[in-house]
């Protein structure tokens, strides 16, 4: 190599000078420190709690992968050592150009030798900050050359030297999309950069120099980088090739990384809808008003409870938290993670069947539109309804029935039956509408559903559920949840939003809400010791949707409202997961935690309600129905006494002895090629104590019966138990005569 005379290395570099200076003007003067550190942006946006703590980091810019602004103290040291021996030897001793080593380049040019680069870390900052100065595939040119240098020479005056580097490392691209030393240790050693060692630091300024290199000229490098910075050393280059090799491979920054991935999703959507909330936030940052603590603790105790019902097929769960009133989402908890098959489903959204826990809000209408009390006496026995498709025969959960029992003894304990025949008198149409005023938008007619909405045949989301429970908990008044935080967010439990429309009487409210603290009136099915009390006030439903697909648990206290569901994000049906083994014990526990120094106290009785003491008549064993109590009433709804009404024994409200089938006029052909017992014609009634007569003989007993046909007319009439008929029907049978039928008993 041909190297210069210093003489002739001085006068090309004053030569360069006068070149630059000559050019200076055209320049702009370059940005401050602190500027350029406000406008960097991330790839990803940090969702943060309602304090500012990270909840959650998410990737919104598929175009480049930058990570956070990282302090050069935040550094590690062995990575600015290896940097500046690799990029810039006489980093701390120039004023921006190293001016020997561009004579140096230069003279090498002109005798076409191999020298070192003459671009210094400050005029390589100088080329990333200004657009006209990038550098281009096929390099750059004389004039971006000379702006690039007067460039560095203005950083040089106005910055610090710990400023340059540091922003240098945050803004020098790597490897593929990798810009910036925060994305390139989290992706390719899996670690944040203040824990980077000699040998990792070697591979990141190797990069530097030939970001797209192959594995082998990457190490190459590498090992050269790491004998400088551990000169007298011996270094192991075959292994520094493995690791090179491993490491340019892995992609170990996850798009998403955090405990609250479906609530940031969410939050992101509703911050690019172009809400007020989070005006005051960095524009790579979204503030909710969710409380990180609390998120944790809820994440844990879910995939905690789901991990002990693994045997029982269940995989999937979700919970949300809501303040009662301002209605901000304090917990949101999607998926249960790991655990799961499908845990990109929010299962806070999701449309499930929420089985009886529609039943609080049915009841609560049938009470604000007085066509029940509390006290008021349902039938808790077989019933066929008839629909436009069909009989509809509900069934309790327990496959048994309870005779006559109070609405809050209906409710409480969850039957199924009282529940159908409520619906009933409100009528479906009439109690989806009402569903819809609660925030829960059904995709179809109530009469699409029919009576087994009163069940919950209809999907929800847990969201939507919830918030229809803070109804409740808020006495009837309907208001939006919150998730994107406003730009001053409220302590949980803070002052209620104003003008939320009430939606349902606040009388009934209440009484609902009393009926789901009384832990006496769920014990004929939950059990004296249920999970579901607690030493605080609260008031909770849990449900269980069709073959066990949805188990729910929902319910609020003085200031907060918890709904937890459990279950298969497929579909699939769990095996024995009941209300209060599934969803419940979450639910418990999240309430606790809630209160664990929050005094949760029971509601005050609304303007217009009365208090009265109430007795209950005998049933059939002679023993009163229900133990007489104290009971709440819409002012003019209250009476002392309820009891069974006459000799039927039918309880107030519940369905007339009647028959439901067949219908009256029904004309049966027989068929000679059909065996006889193939063509019984099913008798179907309700009422309680009934007896069947077929032409004024008697042919059996009970709410259903099968019958024989005989060509010909008969009459079919339904005996009450005082021997009174109460119903009747008339049928025609055509056809050859069923020799088996002749004994019309049968």
């Amino acid at each position: 190599m041909h190297r210069p005379p210093a003489a002739s290395r001085r006068c090309l570099a004053a030569w360069l000078l006068a070149l630059a200076c000559v050019q200076a003007p055209a320049l702009a003067a370059v940005a401050r420190f602190d500027e350029v550190k406000r406008e960097f942006r991330s790839s990803d946006t940090a969702v943060l709690d309602r304090n500012g703590e990270l909840l959650q980091r998410v990737r919104t810019d598929a175009s480049v992968r930058r990570g956070q602004w990282i302090a050069l103290a935040d550094v590690s040291p062995a990575l600015r050592t290896a940097m500046v021996l690799s990029e810039d030897r006489r980093f701390y001793e120039h004023s921006g150009v190293d001016w020997r080593a561009v004579s140096s380049a230069a003279w090498g040019n002109l005798w076409n030798t191999r020298t070192r680069g003459a671009s210094t870390i400050t005029m390589q900052l100088a080329g990333l900050l200004d657009e006209d100065l990038r550098r281009a595939n096929s390099g750059r040119s004389l004039k971006q050359k000379i702006g690039q240098t007067v460039a560095a020479a203005q950083l040089e005056r106005n910055w610090r030297k710990d400023q340059i580097l540091e922003a240098y490392l945050n803004s020098v691209p790597f490897r593929g999309e990798i810009v910036g030393i925060d994305a390139l240790s989290r992706t390719l050693f899996g670690k944040a950069p203040n824990g980077l060692d000699a040998r990792e630091a070697s591979v990141a300024a190797a990069l530097v120099r030939a970001p797209n290199a192959k594995p082998a000229l990457v190490a190459q490098r590498a090992c050269e980088v790491l004998r400088a910075m551990e000169p007298g050393q011996k270094v192991d280059c075959e292994a520094l090739d493995m690791f090179t090799t491993a490491a340019v491979q892995r992609r170990a920054f996850d798009a998403s990384e955090g405990i609250a991935p479906h609530a940031a999703r969410r939050a992101l959507k509703e911050q690019r809808d172009g809400g007020e909330a989070g005006k005051d936030e960095p524009a790579d940052s979204v503030r909710t008003t969710l409380h990180a603590p609390l998120q944790r603790f809820a994440l844990e105790t879910l995939q905690r409870h789901l991990k002990e019902l693994r045997g029982r097929h269940v995989e999937d769960g979700a919970l949300v938290v809501l303040d009662n009133a301002s209605g901000e989402v304090l917990a949101w908890v999607g998926s249960s993670g790991p655990l799961s098959q499908a845990a990109e489903v929010d299962a806070v959204t999701a449309l499930r069947q929420p089985g009886s826990t529609l039943k609080p809000l049915l009841y609560a209408q049938a009470i604000a539109e007085r066509r029940l009390t509390a006290a008021s006496l349902v039938d808790d026995s077989t019933a066929q309804i008839s629909t436009a498709s069909g009989l509809y025969i509900p069934q309790n959960y327990d496959r048994q029935f309870k005779g006559p029992v109070s609405v809050r003894t209906a409710l409480a304990a969850s039957l199924n039956v009282p529940a159908v025949r409520t619906l009933v008198m409100v009528s479906p149409e009439a109690f989806a509408r009402q569903l819809r005023a609660m925030g829960l938008p059904l995709r179809e007619s109530g009469d699409y559903y029919g009576y087994s909405l009163a069940l919950g045949s209809a999907e929800v989301s847990l969201l939507s559920l919830a918030n229809a429970y803070r109804t409740l908990a808020n006495g009837g008044r309907h208001g939006p949840v919150t998730l994107v935080a406003a730009r001053t967010a409220t302590a949980p439990g803070g002052k209620a939003p104003p003008a939320a429309p009430a939606v349902l009487d606040p009388r009934a409210a209440f009484i609902v809400g009393d009926i789901l603290s009384d832990a006496n009136a769920r014990t004929r099915t939950f059990g004296p010791d249920s999970i579901l009390s607690t030493r605080f006030w609260t008031a909770v439903k849990t449900g269980t949707s069709k073959d066990m697909r949805d188990n729910w648990a929902v319910g609020w206290s003085q200031r907060y409202t918890v709904g937890v569901w459990v279950g298969n994000a497929s579909g699939a049906a769990m095996w024995d997961v009941s209300g209060t083994t599934g969803a419940a014990p979450v639910w418990a526990e999240l309430m606790r935690f809630l209160h664990a120094r929050v005094p949760s106290r029971a509601p005050r009785p609304p303007a217009g309600l009365v208090e009265a003491q109430v007795a209950f008549g005998p049933g059939s064993d002679g023993n009163a129905l229900e133990a007489e109590r104290g009971e709440w009433f819409l002012q003019g709804t209250e009476q002392t006494l309820f009891a069974l009404d006459g000799d039927a024994g039918t309880p107030a409200g519940a369905a007339p002895t009647r028959i439901t089938a067949p219908a009256d006029g029904t004309i049966l052909a027989l068929d000679p090629d059909i065996p006889p017992l193939h063509q019984r014609v099913r008798f179907e009634s309700e009422g309680r104590g009934v007896q069947w007569r077929i032409d004024g003989k008697h042919f059996a007993r009970g709410n259903s019966a099968q019958w024989l046909p005989w060509p010909g007319r008969h009459t079919i009439e339904l005996v009450d138990a005082a021997g009174k008929v109460v119903d009747r029907r008339r049928i025609e049978v055509r056809g050859a005569g069923v020799v088996a039928a002749r004994n019309p008993r049968r």
